[in-house]
């Protein structure tokens, strides 16, 4: 059923295209007194840059958890599934770097998302794939998409008026 491969190809990059959300995982390095962080992701804010490497904007939310464990170790696991008549988990496994807006890499990242990338967004989260594993995906129930939330631009616009929108950027926001 689970089939691993080192790399995206052509099929799954086409599945992730399609995909109108994914949930991204990372850890602390001593989860003792701590959890997995499990987040999951809408809009249209990831950019597939080659089969090994993928990158999306990330939007300030009540944490920043995911950029706080990968600087403690670089681990990530993004996971996007089908909810339609053909079934399919896929896992996308690596190391993790969130990337300011504002650094040479950043603005290099910016450049190839284009209008992906809004004045909103505090962060880039790139993924460079170690390994990426399918499966059946018969459990997950069928969904249909109904269209984006507004609520979290809306309150990212009433937030930067506020002046509040800065409590939510994160470390690696430009200030």
């Amino acid at each position: 059923m689970a089939k691993i491969y080192p790399e995206l190809n052509d099929e799954l990059i086409n599945f992730i295209k399609t995909q109108k959300i994914f949930f991204v995982a990372s850890a602390p390095d001593n989860l003792k007194g701590e959890y997995v962080n499990l987040s999951p992701k809408g809009y249209d804010t990831l950019k597939i840059l080659d089969n090994k490497t993928v990158v999306y904007a990330d939007y300030p939310g009540s944490g920043n958890e995911t950029a706080t464990h990968l600087q403690q170790n670089g681990k990530l696991t993004m996971m996007f599934m089908s909810f339609d008549k053909s079934p399919m988990v896929l896992r996308l496994y690596g190391n993790g770097e969130a990337i300011s807006l504002d650094s040479q890499t950043g603005k290099g990242l910016k450049e190839k998302m284009g209008e992906i990338v809004s004045k909103y967004h505090r962060q880039l989260i790139l993924l460079r794939i170690e390994k990426v594993k399918t499966s059946c995906g018969y459990g997950v129930p069928y969904y249909q998409y109904v269209g984006d939330r507004n609520t979290l631009i809306e309150w990212c616009e009433k937030a930067t008026l506020s002046g509040k929108i800065e409590e939510y950027m994160g470390f690696l926001w430009r200030g």
